[in-house]
């Protein structure tokens, strides 16, 4: 079975807050790699070509698996696209608004908003999200807990999790997609997400008795 587990956090998140969950998955016997990125400073195709190359120096023989937080999952999926070659054993992403980010885009409408977005802006924009289309499962993790920094802009309509809303956490092709009461960034230090990740390492697809 694969092992090699490459973590990608999202925007203005060091690598270091993935360590929690890190731990979990090291512990779950794999070996767990944090690829650490500045979000805001470079472009999401600067990010793609540096986790490729990232993988490339620390991945086993074998395919990996993919584990990426809101804008972390942007950056595999450029990833991938660029390099259909890479073999890939699962792909999780949680909280990613693969088709744009309506709460991003409202930050974006202050001066100071588009400078805390820096070169990310691109990603927050309204997009439809690309067709999966590997045979390694990709899995989703959405929160149901509006606890997040966009609230602090105004509302969000319909389940979120505070910055990312339900519809925009979905692509076609996607294996399964669970939803959890949980926040934005809160999946990061969750035990109950991170049993789900495990699960879905392991047997790609979730389990409804380990949550």
């Amino acid at each position: 079975m694969a092992r090699d587990v490459f973590l990608v956090h999202g925007l203005w998140m060091p690598g270091m807050l993935m360590s929690p969950l890190a731990a979990r998955i090291a512990r779950a016997g794999f070996r767990s790699h944090v690829f650490d990125y500045a979000g805001r400073d470079r472009t999401l195709e600067v990010h793609a070509e540096r986790l490729l190359r990232f993988i490339d120096e620390r991945a086993h023989i074998g395919p990996v698996h993919l584990v990426a937080h809101s804008m972390g999952g942007r950056v595999v999926l450029e990833a991938l696209r660029r390099a259909p070659e890479l073999p890939v054993a699962s792909v999780l992403l949680l909280g990613t608004p693969v088709n744009g980010c309506f709460a991003g885009r409202r930050l974006a409408r202050h001066g100071w908003g588009r400078w805390m977005l820096g070169a990310s802006e691109q990603v927050w924009r309204e997009h439809s999200a690309p067709t999966w289309n590997r045979a390694a499962p990709l899995g989703v993790i959405a929160g149901s807990r509006p606890v997040g920094l966009a609230r602090a802009l105004g509302r969000l309509t319909g389940t979120n999790d505070g910055v990312a809303m339900l519809e925009e956490t979905a692509l076609q092709g996607m294996s399964a997609r669970l939803v959890m009461p949980v926040g934005h960034s809160e999946m990061l230090i969750s035990a109950r997400v991170a049993r789900q990740v495990v699960a879905f390492l392991t047997d790609g697809k979730f389990h409804a008795d380990v949550s």
